[in-house]
């Protein structure tokens, strides 16, 4: 070795090692390693010191649990005698301490920085040079766009190049660097690397029972968790069972659900999941994990293409620490929504992969999943409900079966305490301002303590001095220990997220790093210019001129570097999310809540009374003084008069109420959507939500059809005895348009799944009642018309006319033309009445298989088979 080449003597826990400037040496828990560290801390590979030609350095490997001196995190920096520095913890993680060899080292020892890289003489590396961007990053938009001949192509030289030195950034918790969370190659993905929150002792042939009642041997604090959940099993040969004891939010293993009762054999690598928990199993000791939400979360890579093989995203990687919040912006088309659905796993990308503090989102999204909130744009509550009203139903929905009342509204005031809501709790939704509505949606998805919360354009429509409140919230929600992204087209309060991902033209990433860095690295004064630039320079590459820039190296290389484990994703398999209420508990609570709604609504309550009332007595002025009986012959002729009242009052009646039945439907389904939604990623039963729909609706309708055959019958003389019910003639008239109401209710929920928006639904409903009235053969002959009369055979008022023109004796009151030519629906017997009436709720239920099958499209795309 050279006469004057610094040696450095490192030290920890007793041991030391001389370290040669010739080479690098490596931290971590790799055994591989140079310097190996036995603490789960410690990432794999966690960091690397070396001698750089004029002075010793460190470099933090993107570790999950940081590098430390002097209780600031640091990720690249100049070391000396006197040194010390923590791994993983800024105060009690493994303490290295550096001193002088017998060569000294150049220079005084150096003070720990306060930023990564000095604004002045950093690393050669950390430097962007000429040689470093490529050529065709030389080019970018700035802000006077010189004049050019209409072929000129290139885009004028940006003023970033002429740009200082950027300047120094302050480490700490509020600017935390962009960094793989649990990125260390080979290293096992066991809760991103943390030390267990606590131990647990096996004894041999020992059963230790999971759950949240307190007579379980290992109690867990989560209402996630059912009271008696799972049990651990300690077999006499050495192995080991997990078993689910018929848990409501299920019991995963690496991610995976085991079935409910069921049970499985654990490996010395596999990891169990119950609740926000995690065990794993080392030697004869169970290592728990509990996640309280403090996680790091990355995306490498993602792709998203669509039919025709068409880029909407396009190889996006970031990378973020714990309790961060973190901004996304980007014009119209730059994939931001389909960005968000990929890191939730709503639609997963194509390749690439998304890591939820080291763990796989995508490979164990049926776990994952509940640990993370997302709040759509449009509200996800009732605005009908008060704000405690609404919460607690969301509760009952989500919570398991066993969970007491009194704990869900311990939890629903604690949430409200933590947003300031609790003194608007029995507020109305629809009272509250846009903000205080945002905080609500956001407090129905802190309900069950999700460690990662999405939010789409939260203050969209909101005045600047709600988009402030809004943003100050979510501040807030990450710095108690959550990690939030915000995809919004507001800019006015960026400055409060540590973190900014500008997404360009074509689904690439443009600039991801602290927002008060982002303008200064595009060259311009405002967003409202930048934003000019994506639309003028649409062809521009924006993405390769972000990775031939300082800011990458310096806030994304890390993440970007590394391959993700899976270039090509496999297909995912459709997730059916444990339901945390039984079928018939859910359904309950659906009922009891759309009922709630209902009843709040004052004006529908009265209007579901006044329409059915008016239609009858329209059906009154029509020859009030003649009855539905069929005439006499003709004296002169010998045949049959016909009466056309009957015909012309069934027919009223009939559209009438058919048209309330649909009206009734129509938007119930779209106007839910995004609620919808929401709820069937958390375990809503798609059955249970359509029969609750089903149910109320079809009750409020069966009344309505009562009311306008009552009415429109009633004070008419009728046969004094029916078909079916003897002398209770009007109920059996009333009951085919009591059916009729009910079919055209599920026809009303048809189009409620098929349309985009509530505004689409009015024309539809006045198409489908006019069609009604073609098809009810009052107006002219169905039977015999070949084509026409079996398409009316789809048409509920067909069959619902039919059998009250069985009752009557339509064939009589209104014969054919051609003698014996009768319309066997019209039958006066009691199996054409009963053929129509099956017919009729047929028609219902066919209705409702479709409705299902509909409502599947607005689910989750990785829910779908």
């Amino acid at each position: 070795m050279g006469h004057g080449v610094p040696e450095l003597v490192l030290e920890t826990n007793g041991r030391t090692w001389t370290l040669d400037p010739s080479r690098a040496y490596i931290l971590g828990r790799d055994p591989q390693g140079d310097i190996v560290f036995d603490d789960a801390r410690v990432s794999w590979r966690h960091a690397t010191v070396s001698f750089n030609g004029r002075s010793w350095v460190i470099e933090d490997h993107g570790s999950t649990n940081g590098t430390y001196v002097q209780g600031q995190r640091i990720q690249h920096m100049e070391l000396g005698p006197g040194s010390s520095l923590h791994l993983g913890n800024a105060t009690d993680g493994p303490r290295l301490n550096l001193s002088a060899a017998a060569a000294p080292v150049a220079g005084p020892a150096q003070q720990p920085q306060a930023a990564p890289y000095a604004a002045q003489g950093a690393p050669g590396w950390a430097q962007q040079s000429p040689q470093q961007a490529p050529a065709h990053q030389q080019a970018a938009p700035q802000h006077a766009v010189p004049h050019q001949g209409p072929g000129h192509q290139q885009a004028p030289q940006p003023d970033w190049q002429q740009q200082p030195a950027f300047p120094q950034q302050q480490a700490g918790p509020a600017e935390p660097y962009a960094q793989t969370p649990g990125g260390d190659a080979g290293a096992p993905p066991v809760h991103g690397d943390r030390s267990p929150t606590t131990f647990h002792q096996f004894a041999l042939g020992r059963v230790m029972r999971i759950g949240r009642a307190l007579e379980n041997d290992l109690v867990v604090s989560d209402l996630q968790v059912s009271r008696n959940h799972a049990e651990f099993h300690a077999t006499p040969d050495g192995r080991f069972e997990i078993r689910d004891l018929g848990s409501h939010n299920g019991t995963y293993v690496n991610g995976q659900p085991i079935a409910k009762g069921g049970s499985a054999l654990l490996g010395p690598s596999d990891i169990v999941g119950v609740g926000h928990s995690t065990f794993r199993i080392v030697g004869d000791r169970l290592e728990e994990f509990v996640d309280t939400g403090e996680v790091s979360f990355s995306a490498r890579h993602l792709t998203v293409t669509v039919d025709g093989g068409k880029q909407i995203l396009r190889d996006v990687s970031f990378g973020v620490p714990e309790k961060s919040l973190i901004a996304v912006i980007g014009p119209s088309g730059s994939g931001k929504s389909t960005l968000l659905k990929a890191l939730t796993g709503y639609r997963p990308a194509n390749q690439g992969e998304v890591l939820y503090d080291n763990r796989n989102l995508y490979k164990q999204f049926a776990e994952l999943r509940q640990r993370i909130g997302l709040v759509p744009q449009d509200d996800i509550l009732h605005k009908e409900l008060t704000v405690k009203k609404a919460l607690k139903y969301a509760a009952k929905l989500r919570f398991p079966a066993d969970t007491t009342a009194a704990e869900r509204d311990a939890r629903i005031d604690e949430v409200l305490r933590e947003l300031k809501l609790d003194i608007h709790k029995d507020k109305k939704v629809t009272s509250l301002s846009g903000g205080q509505r945002k905080r609500v949606s956001v407090a129905l998805e802190l309900l069950t303590k999700p460690s990662l919360i999405f939010l789409d354009e939260p203050t969209s429509g909101l005045d600047p001095g709600m988009d402030r409140d809004v943003m100050q919230l979510l501040r807030g929600l990450a710095d108690d220990g959550r990690t939030v992204l915000v995809v919004t087209h507001s800019v006015a309060e960026l400055a409060l997220c540590d973190k900014l991902l500008v997404m360009a033209p074509g689904g690439a990433v443009a600039y991801f790093g602290p927002p008060e860095e982002a303008l200064n690295f595009f060259g311009y004064d405002s967003w409202a210019d930048v934003f000019s630039a994506f639309e003028n320079y649409r062809d521009y590459d924006w993405a390769g001129r972000w990775k031939g820039s300082q800011h990458y190296q310096m806030y994304a290389a890390d993440v970007d570097s590394v391959a993700p484990q899976a270039v090509q994703m496999p297909p995912m398999q459709a997730i059916r999310p444990p339901k945390p209420q039984g079928w018939f508990s859910q359904f309950v609570t659906l009922v009891r809540r759309y009922v709630s709604v209902i009843a709040s609504d004052r004006g529908f309550l009265a209007l579901m009374v006044l329409l059915p009332a008016v239609i009858g007595s329209v059906s009154l002025l029509i020859h009030p003084d003649r009855g539905l009986l069929p005439n006499g012959p003709n004296p002169q002729t010998g045949q049959i008069v016909p009466n056309g009242t009957a015909t012309t009052v069934l027919l009223i009646l009939a559209v009438g109420a058919c048209f309330a039945g649909a009206a009734n439907s129509v938007r119930e389904l779209i106007k839910e959507r995004v609620i919808y939604e929401r709820e069937r990623a958390t375990g809503l039963s798609r059955s249970a939500y359509l029969m609750s729909k089903v149910v109320v609706l079809g009750v409020i309708t069966g009344f309505q059809g009562l009311l306008v055959g009552v009415i429109g019958f009633g004070r008419r003389e009728i046969p004094d005895e029916g078909l079916v019910l003897g002398h209770a003639t009007l109920l059996e008239l009333s009951l085919p348009i009591m059916g009729l109401g009910f079919a055209a209710m599920m026809f009303g929920l048809i189009i409620s799944s098929l349309v985009k928006t509530a505004e689409k639904t009015m024309p539809l409903l006045v198409m489908f009642a006019i069609i009604q009235v073609v098809f009810t053969g009052c107006l002219f002959a169905l039977h015999g018309t070949v084509g026409v009369n079996e398409f009316s055979y789809l048409m509920p008022s067909r069959w619902a006319v039919a059998a009250s023109g069985a009752t009557l004796d339509f064939n009589r009151i209104s014969p054919p033309e051609t003698a014996g030519d009768n319309d066997p629906l019209w039958n006066h017997t009691v199996g054409a009445w009963a053929g129509d009436m099956i017919a009729l709720i047929a028609l219902g239920v066919l209705c409702g298989f479709f409705v299902a099958r509909f409502l599947r499209r607005h689910e989750p795309e990785v829910m779908r088979k």
